[in-house]
């Protein structure tokens, strides 16, 4: 994935939002719409959390040390870790606080009436932009996946989570403006109180999805299968390497590949051989894998066609 691409969708998203939080923040005092409220938190939400992903982003570029000797690539999942408890806790729970708090003591929306539709309008406005942005850049990465499917399977947090959280701001924002509308139609601040609720929902819903995807990469997840076919056949490509035993690969961080595999030599190989053969399978891997940053290759003896190893791969593993 692109760093820049999702480095800019995070920007232009954390422009939008924090101008979007001020005007909410303004059509609150004078309207007092609680609607207006919880989308303000929304947008402080998530203009903290674009910034989270910028500083995971920078400081996971900072070199290997020998306390970390695999560098720091997984602090962007750290982050984006914090982005989802953030976006939970902050913009979700908040919410569906205020929400009941308005439909327990609703109050109708008497003064600056107008204030919250143009408020509500401009930033649908703006939030559909940051998404675009966000849509261009994924785009240019995803290939043929599809969006869940991109969203699940992709290796890099920041445009999943800016595509997940453009995507509930401008739902969030339509809920606001039918609370608010509905508020000012009927004169029941109930509506408001509603619309509020169904933000908080939203926002709870979309950062456990967030939260469940990013745990998986704090985990350790595999290489795609592609990589995974392209490192296999990379191995198999020089002459001096029978088969490919076991191949284990985990994401260190988007743009790191930590790679491990087990070879069959030859029984008449002598350690210059091997030598060789390990070196070679290393070369084409990284040639053919640019993020394979570590690569280690144990080699293992066939004999009568059989290798001398008793390890077999565990289900579902390569």
């Amino acid at each position: 994935m692109s760093a820049d691409g999702s480095t800019k969708a995070v920007t232009m998203a954390l422009a939008a939002n924090f101008g979007i939080a001020v005007t909410k923040f303004l059509a609150f005092a004078l309207t007092g719409s609680s609607s207006m409220l919880a989308e303000a938190i929304h947008s402080v939400a998530d203009s903290s959390n674009q910034a989270l992903l910028l500083i995971g982003g920078r400081r996971a570029k900072r070199r290997a040390t020998p306390e970390h000797p695999f560098g720091y690539g997984r602090e962007r999942y750290i982050y984006a870790f914090i982005v989802a408890i953030v976006l939970f806790t902050l913009g979700g729970l908040f919410a569906l606080y205020e929400g009941w708090h308005k439909i327990r003591d609703p109050h109708p929306i008497t003064e600056w009436q107008w204030v919250p539709v143009v408020v509500l309008l401009v930033a649908i406005v703006l939030e559909a932009t940051a998404l675009r942005t966000a849509v261009k850049e994924s785009n240019q990465v995803r290939g043929k996946a599809g969006w869940f499917q991109f969203v699940r399977r992709s290796k890099a947090p920041e445009l999943p989570a800016i595509l997940l959280e453009d995507t509930g701001a401008l739902l969030g924002l339509v809920f606001a403006l039918a609370g608010v509308g509905l508020t000012l139609a009927t004169g029941d601040g109930v509506w408001d109180g509603i619309g509020t609720g169904a933000i908080g929902v939203l926002l709870c819903v979309i950062a456990i999805v967030f939260a469940t995807e990013v745990k998986s990469l704090l985990i350790g997840e595999s290489a795609s299968d592609e990589h995974v076919r392209l490192i296999r056949a990379a191995i198999l490509a020089g002459d001096d390497v029978d088969t490919v035993i076991h191949l284990r690969t985990m994401h260190l961080g988007p743009e790191e590949l930590l790679v491990a595999a087990k070879i069959a030599i030859d029984l008449d190989d002598d350690a210059r051989d091997v030598a060789q053969a390990i070196n070679g399978a290393e070369a084409r891997i990284r040639e053919s894998v640019p993020i394979a940053r570590l690569i280690f290759i144990e080699p293992d003896i066939l004999r009568g066609g059989h290798s001398t190893s008793t390890t077999a791969p565990a289900p579902g593993l390569e």
